[in-house]
């Protein structure tokens, strides 16, 4: 389920990129972008004792309240839906799914146009949702770590008790996080004195703080880019003994690339993120086994067998620009410009027929 799951979501995801722009209404979004995610997440929707439509949330005197959607368990629901159309942004909605939270038995609510998910809980005052939501997820900017959390909400992955005892670490080190996101675009004067306090002796005077801002701010970036690039390293490592911060897919290396103390190939996330797309447009039609990713310093390849001369297509991945590169005739190469990832999608005929070659 779990490579199936990934695979559906990017499919959602290039499906909302595509036809977004033709759903006008809120019930067509509900239709078209809310109803296939709880289908991907393994609900029956159309079974009435586990995905109920206009769930009745009565609260205090107002008789008749109904939210969008309540996944059921056992005849009591423990997830409430508020779904709004896909350019709603989802501001003013949290009051009245809060007002349904409170008068129901769930455990969840999730507060979504289809294209972001927020899922809230009651971590700070037990019945009453959260004002913060503890998952904010982007299906059109989807993250490694948001599709891992997304599959504990799978129906035969789904313990209430423990996602909601997780549900705590994950809000509030989504907070730590955003703050440090903040501090590294724009260091506080709070946290720059809380820096120089365990290095500098001298007084912190406004101008102290003034000249070593840049510097916390040149810091913090150096540091954390160092870390990314040594774990991000251990993926290729064979012999490191760190754990790999990703478990698929498999990046092949030649065995001097491997054993170089000088290489500097890094494999980025929208890097793994294209050959999820890429494995899922396959996955009706090849054995995803054979699949396998090859990074290097100047292109990330994809190969049939994990043979170099059956390669299917290679990425050229940057702030700047995005390629993808397909064999052509005469030992040629035809390449496509990619305003974003889910464009992969557009070129599913080519990439099946460079596929097809090898099979």
């Amino acid at each position: 389920m779990s490579k199936e799951f990934t695979a559906q979501l990017y499919q959602l995801a290039n499906r909302i990129e595509q036809t977004k722009e033709h759903i006008k209404t809120e019930e067509a979004t509900k239709m078209a972008f809310i109803v296939p995610f709880f289908q991907a997440l393994g609900y029956d929707v159309y079974n009435p004792t586990e995905f109920i439509p206009e769930f009745i949330a009565d609260v205090g005197n107002k008789k008749g309240e109904k939210v969008d959607y309540a996944i059921m368990r056992d005849g009591i629901p423990v997830i409430l839906i508020e779904a709004k159309g896909w350019s709603d942004t989802l501001t003013n909605h949290d009051d009245q799914l809060y007002r349904y939270f409170t008068s129901t038995k769930a455990k969840f609510a999730i507060l979504t146009n289809g294209i972001v998910y927020k899922f809230f809980t009651d971590l700070e005052s037990p019945n009453i949702m959260d004002g913060k939501p503890f998952l904010d997820i982007n299906l059109l900017d989807l993250k490694d770590n948001q599709i891992f959390e997304l599959k504990k909400f799978v129906k035969e992955n789904f313990d209430l008790d423990a996602v909601f005892s997780s549900a705590s670490e994950l809000k509030y080190s989504n907070n730590i996080k955003l703050f440090l996101a903040e501090q590294m675009t724009s260091p506080t004067e709070e946290f720059v004195k809380f820096i120089l306090g365990n290095i500098y002796d001298g007084i912190k005077t406004q101008s102290v703080i003034d000249k070593f801002t840049p510097v916390v701010k040149k810091s913090l970036n150096q540091f954390i880019n160092e870390i990314l690039n040594e774990r991000l390293s251990s993926v290729i490592n064979p012999d490191g003994q760190t754990q790999p911060v990703i478990s698929e897919p498999s990046i092949e290396l030649t065995e001097e690339e491997a054993n170089s103390n000088e290489s500097k190939i890094v494999t980025t996330e929208e890097e793994i993120q294209a050959f999820y797309i890429i494995k899922s447009i396959f996955a009706e039609t090849v054995a995803l086994d054979k699949i396998v990713a090859k990074d290097t310093e100047t292109y990330f390849g994809v190969l049939y067998e994990n043979n170099t001369r059956k390669w299917i297509c290679r990425l050229k991945i940057s702030p700047k620009r995005k390629l993808l590169i397909l064999p052509a005739e005469d030992n040629r190469e035809a390449k496509y410009p990619l305003d974003t990832l889910t464009d992969l999608y557009k070129y599913r005929t080519e990439l099946l027929e460079s596929v097809n070659r090898f099979i």
